[in-house]
Parts: C-alpha cells; sequence; structure tokens
C-alpha cells in the first residue's frame, strides 16, 4: 500500500518553492528555445533546390531590401539568406549532436550535483548553453563541423542543466506536491536574464535560504523527511542494475524521447514539405505544439497531485495512469498523421496533440525516480535522461534517412516506428513499475552497542 504523507500544509502558490519553480520554468523555457531555433532556421538556412560548389556556399542580398517586405514566402528567402548544402542526414546528425553532449554529462553532473549542491552546476550550464547559442549562426559559415561541435558543447552544458534540478527538487517538493512543482518548472531566454536570477534567488534547499517564511520552511522539512535524501558516500550500482522497476523507468525514457524528438526537431520541417507553408507561418504553427505541451504538463501535474491529496487513487496507480495517457494518446495520434495530410487542419490538430499528450508522462515515470529512490534522484535521472537521448539520436539519425529515401513513404514509417517504440515502453513500464522506495535507496541507520 502506498504511503501518503499528511503534514500540515504550508503557504501556497506565493511560496518560494512557487518561485523557484516558475524560475525553472523560464530556464528550461529558455534551453527548449535554444535547442528548437535551429530546426525552424534551418527552413531557410538550407536550400535544396539550388547547387553550389562550396560545401557552405552563401548568397546574400541587401537587408534593408528583405525587411521591407515581411510577407515573402520561403523560397524568395531562401535565396537571399545564407543557403548552406547540407544533405537530410546531414541536417539529422546536426539535430542529434546536442543529444550526444547532453549524454555525456548527464550522469556526471547529477552525481555531482548530488554531491555538491546542483545551483552552481546548474547556473552554469544555463550560462554556458545561451552564450553558445549566439554564436551558432557565425559557426555556420566556417562550416558543418563547427555546427556540430557547438552543438555538442551546448548540449554538454544543457546536461548539466537538466539532470540537477531533481536534486533541488528532492530537498524542495513535499511528496504530495511533486507532480504539481515539477510539471510548472519543466512545463517551460531570456537565458543570462534567468542566470541572474538563479545565482541571485536559487538555494540548494530551504533550511539556507534567506528568505523563505518559517511556516513554509517547516511544511518543507516535515514533509520531505518522511523520505530522506541525506548525503551519501557510495551509489549502490549493483542493486539500481537488478531492479526492475528502475528499468521500467529507464524503458518509459526511451519511448517518450523517441517520438518527442522527433517532434522537437522534424516539426518545422514536416510543416514546410508537407504542408507546403512558408517559414513565417511555419514558425508560428511549430510554436502551437509546445504550447499545448506546456498547459498539458501543468494540468497534468494539477491532476495527479488533486487524486493523491484526496486519496483517490494510489501513488503508483497515478503514475501508471499518466504513463499511459501520456505514451498511448500520442501513439494513436502519429499513426493517425500520414492518413490525414490531405486535410490541412487535421493534420495540425494531430501535430498539436502529439507532443500536448505526451507531457502528460511527466506526471508519470518521468518523476518515478523521486517515489523510488529519492535520495539517488538526481543520479538516477541522469541515467534516465541518458536512455532517453539516446532513443532521440537513433529517432533523429533514423528520420533523416528514412525520409531522404521517399518523403511520404519515409515519414509513414517515422511514425509506425514511433508509435511501436511507445508501446513496448508503456507495457514494459505497466508491468514493472513501482512507486514505493527500493530497499536499496532507504537510509541505514546504525546503533552503537
Amino acid at each position: 500500500m502506498d504511503e501518503k504523507p499528511t503534514t500540515r500544509k504550508g503557504s501556497g502558490f506565493c511560496s518560494l518553492r512557487y518561485a523557484l519553480a516558475l524560475i525553472m520554468h523560464f530556464s528550461n523555457f529558455t534551453m527548449i528555445t535554444q535547442r528548437v531555433s535551429l530546426s525552424i532556421a534551418i527552413i531557410a538556412m538550407v536550400n535544396s533546390t539550388q547547387h553550389q560548389d562550396p560545401a557552405n556556399a552563401s548568397t546574400e542580398g541587401p537587408v534593408m531590401d528583405l525587411l521591407s517586405n515581411q510577407s515573402r514566402g520561403i523560397k524568395d528567402f531562401s535565396t537571399r539568406a545564407a543557403v548552406y548544402q547540407w544533405s537530410t542526414e546531414t541536417q539529422g546528425i546536426i539535430f542529434s549532436s546536442i543529444s550526444y553532449g547532453i549524454i555525456l554529462t548527464l550522469i556526471p553532473s547529477g552525481y555531482l550535483a548530488g554531491i555538491f549542491g546542483a545551483k552552481q552546476i546548474l547556473g552554469a550550464g544555463l550560462l554556458i548553453s545561451s552564450l553558445l547559442t549566439l554564436f551558432t549562426p557565425l559557426a555556420a559559415d566556417f562550416g558543418v563541423i563547427l555546427v556540430i561541435v557547438i552543438r555538442t558543447v551546448q548540449g554538454m552544458a544543457q546536461g548539466m542543466a537538466w539532470t540537477g534540478q531533481f536534486t533541488i527538487w528532492a530537498k524542495w517538493a513535499p511528496p504530495l506536491e511533486r507532480s504539481k512543482l515539477t510539471s510548472i518548472a519543466g512545463s517551460g531566454s531570456i537565458g543570462c536574464v534567468c542566470c541572474v536570477l538563479w545565482f541571485t534567488v536559487i538555494y540548494d534547499d530551504p533550511m539556507h535560504h534567506p528568505c523563505i517564511s518559517v511556516r513554509e520552511k517547516e511544511h518543507i522539512t516535515s514533509s520531505v523527511a518522511q523520505q530522506s535524501s541525506s548525503p551519501r558516500r557510495s551509489v549502490p550500482i549493483k542493486a539500481m542494475v537488478r531492479c526492475l522497476p528502475l528499468w521500467a523507468i529507464f524503458m518509459g525514457f526511451f519511448s517518450h524521447f523517441w517520438l518527442c524528438t522527433i517532434i522537437i526537431t522534424y516539426l518545422p520541417t514536416y510543416i514546410s514539405t508537407v504542408l507546403h507553408v512558408n517559414i513565417r507561418d511555419s514558425g508560428v504553427l511549430s510554436s502551437l505544439p509546445f504550447i499545448a505541451a506546456s498547459s498539458c504538463t501543468i494540468l497534468g501535474g494539477q491532476m495527479a497531485d488533486f487524486l493523491l491529496s484526496r486519496n483517490l487513487l494510489s501513488l503508483i496507480t497515478v503514475r501508471k495512469l499518466f504513463s499511459s495517457l501520456g505514451l498511448l494518446l500520442p501513439s494513436l495520434c502519429a499513426v493517425a498523421l500520414p492518413f490525414v495530410t490531405s486535410s490541412y487542419i487535421a493534420t495540425i490538430v494531430l501535430l498539436i496533440l502529439i507532443p500536448g499528450t505526451s507531457n502528460l508522462c511527466d506526471s508519470g515515470f518521468i518523476i518515478n525516480t523521486l517515489d523510488v529512490a529519492p535520495r539517488y534522484a538526481s543520479f538516477l535521472m541522469g541515467i534516465s535522461r541518458g536512455f532517453g537521448l539516446t532513443a532521440g539520436i537513433i529517432s533523429s539519425t533514423t528520420t533523416g534517412f528514412l525520409i531522404s529515401q521517399d518523403s511520404e513513404s519515409g515519414w509513414r514509417n517515422v511514425f509506425f516506428l514511433s508509435a511501436a517504440v511507445n508501446m513496448f515502453g508503456l507495457i514494459f513500464y505497466l508491468i514493472f513499475g513501482q512507486a514505493e522506495i527500493q530497499n536499496w535507496a532507504k537510509e541505514r541507520t546504525l546503533t552503537r552497542l
């Protein structure tokens, strides 16, 4: 039977923990924007109809002439902007390179954040990623290799920023508010501004924050105390490897990231090539799924914590319910997508629903490590995202290869394969997923004789 802590409720939305969630929201929004911006810009950067001798040949026109007529379509824009001869396979490598970088730092940054504190690691990662985004257009002029290097290093910085967040939530989030707080933080740059806020306002734990109220501090510490997250000297790797509930989380991440990465990286390309929309409208349409995803993430977190706080469902039932919705619904939309390409509105609706419903997983297996092993949440989140990003690398590269062979059948195979991967992850999680703290994750107390 899952235990539901019953502690005196602290202050609500007007509290430091919600301010922390809001700052994390803008920080995460920044990193997602930095990651997706190239996916939109590459439509204008790459013009497959032009063939020039140099690998990164470019043609330039008067800038003021471009600004004077913003209604020009993608074809006219591409002939005046810099044009790079990057094949579909090369674009797939560029898109996936940021995932390579994230993988390199996920586990070490999560482990170090758990030992030394997450504030400095997260802030530095966000700052480095923001600065590298500014250099990406310049890197494109020097060649595709430098773009891949920049994106890889940027991924390493974002890996630092992503993972340590769970170290902070293990100390700041009461168990009955975890879905709500993490969904607010994850639904969302202002990058350098966020860095200033981060280093000024954020503290690793509520005990050392100078502005927190006594009531809120007591509420957080009394709630989190029931699930110890004290420092540890070693990580029980062997026990983790043998733990099927952890593998259920890993498989959930793998499946979730497979389809989400395709939508994040290839959505502007799909809208441009399949719906034949110009770059200006493509940018607007590409933003709609992310708005839906942000809304569903927050809504899912509110619903999950409501079900738990009212004792309507057990913790593991809530986790499996939202995991099922977050993997099954987008799979159905993905399977239906190739059959409605003749309908502009139906295609857009399905493209909006895929990331929107996928983010319901944020109240499922995404935060399940906080349930099964809060002491090692940051370290395990690094491994979990490693599985997810591995799926993202494979799916991005596979998508580039499939659509380069034949666009119509290629996209159909991409979505069918994504649905199959989602179903595998869902079945595995439903069978082996748990929400109780594992024995190897419990704090052991020594008794002196």
